[in-house]
């Protein structure tokens, strides 16, 4: 599960703030328990076992189902994820001047995709499922949510850099997992990524979540498919280039030669040449947890 320090996660926090609520945590570390043995671990009633359990219920830390017991149906409780994330809001120099772009998933202006791969908008499919020519469907440009198992999606980023402009930082944040038919939690994915074809590195993503539904993902979509992503940022300075903080290669914003030129391309790909080959399913703004697609930040002095 990953979360942040939004409302929308409030309930999480409060969850896990108690340590009688810690204690059932602790228990079903080692396997799923009915309310009577989780009570008598923990040397309290089964009433307040019950409430404390539903709260961890209710905020998607454990899960629950019923079963025929000795004396009618038991309710058995597990843990329905392995460990939590928290993205702490950042700023990031506040001084320089700032432009922002919005890319939509669908904007892509070069693809290639294996199966297993599709696109999504926040009612439907769009297109046929694992089938290429998807790719060029005419309402592709409204995906909020695309994969593929093996091969890239490029875009053309429009560049707000003046001829007085100083380029400080680019910065790109989308949210992205690995891709798995239905979904893994434990599928890692080493994601490349490349500005106008300069390679920056290659990131592990750990997995394609469905452990919880996404807070922004359509209901008709099933629950046992991806339902979101890790929040990635991209940061190409003056001396490096880094993903979260993690410096990921010497290339930097210098290298890139953004000046003088209208956009610049930036591709996502899952490479058949890496330890890990397990495919990239990206986010848009009506889907998964963060209500973004890909956003472009360029500071300036």
């Amino acid at each position: 599960m990953i979360i942040d320090t939004s409302k929308s996660s409030l309930p999480i926090f409060q969850a896990l703030a108690n340590k009688t609520r810690l204690g059932i945590i602790n228990n079903l570390a080692t396997g799923e328990m009915n309310i009577g043995e989780i009570a008598k671990k923990l040397g309290i009633s089964n009433p307040i076992t019950t409430r404390h359990v539903q709260q961890l219920e209710e905020a998607g830390i454990v899960k629950t189902r019923r079963t025929p017991g000795k004396f009618g149906l038991q309710k058995i409780v597990s843990l329905a994820i392995s460990e939590i994330d928290i993205n702490f809001p950042e700023k990031i120099f506040p001084e320089y001047r700032l432009y922002e772009t919005d890319v939509m998933l669908g904007h892509f202006t070069d693809y290639q995709v294996e199966p297993t791969c599709g696109l999504a908008d926040e009612k439907n499919y769009i297109g046929l499922v694992d089938q290429s020519i998807s790719f060029l469907d005419s309402q592709r440009v409204n995906a909020q949510l695309i994969w593929v198992g093996k091969g890239y999606f490029e875009y053309k980023i429009p560049n707000s850099i003046s001829a007085d402009d100083h380029p400080e930082l680019l910065d790109i944040s989308f949210e992205i997992a690995s891709e798995f038919p239905i979904s893994n939690n434990d599928w890692p994915s080493d994601i490349t990524y490349y500005i106008n074809g300069k390679k920056l590195g290659t990131d592990l993503v750990k997995g394609n979540y469905a452990d919880v539904r996404g807070r922004l993902t359509p209901i008709w979509w099933p629950d046992t498919c991806s339902q979101y992503g890790e929040i990635k940022h991209i940061r190409i300075g003056q001396y490096d280039t880094s993903i979260d903080g993690v410096p990921l290669s010497s290339v930097n914003i210098h290298d890139l030669n953004l000046e003088n030129t209208d956009y610049f391309t930036f591709r996502i790909a899952s490479e058949e040449n890496t330890e890990h080959v397990g495919g990239l399913t990206l986010f848009g703004e009506k889907w998964g947890n963060h209500a973004q697609s890909i956003k472009v930040l360029t500071y300036v002095s």
